[in-house]
């Protein structure tokens, strides 16, 4: 059996975008946990500058069928013109 995979992703939101990021990433989260593999996935910081979602996932099979799923592909065109850097995916 595999080990739970535990990661962090990191948003820096353009100026005056916090609140359409929060959006976007609250409407992923909606999807995503519903996800099989999802253990969790919330947002465990956000500030104007920074938001930060921490994940949870039952196996790295899990995490590697939810990377090419729907909601992570929509959620990054939802993104792409409202964050000031790339996303940054950190494993823990």
């Amino acid at each position: 059996m595999s080990a739970p995979v535990d990661l962090q992703a990191i948003f820096i939101p353009n100026d005056g975008e916090f609140f359409r990021v929060k959006l976007a990433l609250e409407i992923a989260i909606d999807e995503v946990v519903a996800e099989p593999g999802c253990i969790r996935y919330e947002l465990t910081e956000a500030r104007e500058d920074k938001l930060v979602l921490t994940e949870q996932w039952a196996s790295q099979a899990h995490l590697d069928t939810h990377s090419k799923g729907s909601a992570v592909q929509d959620l990054h065109e939802s993104l792409s013109a409202l964050l000031a850097e790339p996303i940054k995916l950190e494993q823990l």
